[in-house]
């Protein structure tokens, strides 16, 4: 691939108009090119078949598609169907899973080739950071998640979230590239509150979010409410502590109005008491909130163990009744392919050969 060439994908809509005009062609053009590349997921600029022969020429001259390929798929006894994406440039792939509920399908996507946070419970944390993914690897994974919902289970899609491989406040500028276009009316068209974007706690990032008046859902993984223990299992603590993160949702919610979803996965003997309860309970009330409590799903030679149903019970009836906070527990799905929270890349392979399917 030539240097000189750009990657056509890098580019909104207003910078793809003056490209176009640039090379002497309406500026009309360019929303027809972008529906091709957003819209109907092209990656070819043959295949536009209304923009004209001389205009295909000059972006084949000037620019080039990035992507994803398919390289493994695996499917749950749940139905949840867990993906494994080729990245270009990369041995090593990313992950998406598609996760079938009675009253949603969801997808859950990757923002980074691996991961710099290296939490403990967290299979995707032992991989090393290789790079962030772009606006399009990361569009690719919820286009082919939901070319699959639809072709398997005759389902839409109706939510997405960023939840997988990676941290995605790390990769922001790709990242929220990505949710405005699965948003805009001639991309995807997804509305902003079906998507939530999970961070493991970059205050100023979350800040960031505020400022620019995001649309879509924020997700806190918190994991612990005192900073002793959440420092043991997530690093990202030293550095981003309770109360900085509490200064920033704050701000996030003054700016925004939206409410936060604080995730907690529960671990036996480690955060399932009911204290532990009540520090969750005095931090979320922080701001307007909910809370989903996470089955824990153990990775190889992980030193971390799934907590007795009875306590995670008792532990979401104390937020609910004592704290008058909304709680969700959320049951695995996918575990039996690797596929459930905090399991991705567990048993991931190596890729020696490269693109068996484009998506």
């Amino acid at each position: 691939m030539a240097s000189k060439l750009i990657n056509i994908r890098n580019l909104n809509l207003e910078e793809l108009k003056a490209a176009i005009v640039g090379f002497g062609e309406p500026a009309f053009r360019a929303k027809q090119v972008y529906e091709w590349i957003w819209k109907k997921n092209v990656h070819d600029f043959n295949a536009m078949a209304n923009i004209g022969k001389s205009l295909q020429e000059k972006l084949q001259e000037n620019f080039y598609f990035d992507g994803i390929t398919i390289e493994d798929q695996q499917i749950s006894v749940d139905k949840t169907i867990k993906c494994a994406f080729g990245i270009e440039g990369q041995s090593q792939v990313v992950e998406g899973v598609l996760i079938p509920t009675t009253n949603r399908m969801t997808a859950c996507i990757s923002s980074q080739v691996g991961c710099s946070l290296s939490c403990a419970f967290c299979a995707t944390g032992r991989l090393k950071m290789m790079r962030n993914l772009s606006a399009g690897e990361i569009v690719d994974q919820v286009v082919y998640l939901k070319n699959l919902a639809t072709g398997k289970y005759n389902t839409n899609l109706s939510n997405i979230v960023y939840m997988g491989m990676g941290e995605p406040l790390l990769n922001y500028k790709n990242v929220v590239r990505s949710v405005d276009i699965l948003t805009d009316e001639n991309g995807l068209g997804m509305s902003p509150k079906r998507i939530t974007v999970s961070t493991a706690g970059i205050a100023k990032m979350i800040r960031k979010l505020g400022d620019d008046d995001v649309k879509f859902n924020l997700a806190l993984s918190l994991h612990a409410a005192n900073d002793v223990k959440r420092s043991k299992i997530m690093d990202i603590n030293d550095t981003n502590n309770l109360d900085e993160l509490s200064e920033a949702l704050l701000y996030f919610h003054e700016k925004t109005g939206s409410r936060v979803t604080f995730e907690y996965i529960i671990f036996k003997d480690f955060n399932d008491g009911l204290e532990d309860a009540r520090e969750l309970a005095d931090f979320a009330k922080v701001v307007p909130c909910k809370i989903n409590i996470i089955e824990y799903n153990p990775i190889d030679d992980g030193e971390y163990q799934q907590a007795d149903r009875q306590k995670v019970d008792d532990f979401a009836r104390f937020l609910e009744e004592k704290c008058n906070l909304i709680v969700n527990v959320r049951r695995s799905r996918g575990k039996d392919i690797d596929a459930a929270c905090g399991q991705l890349a567990n048993k991931n392979k190596m890729i020696d050969k490269r693109v068996l399917k484009t998506v």
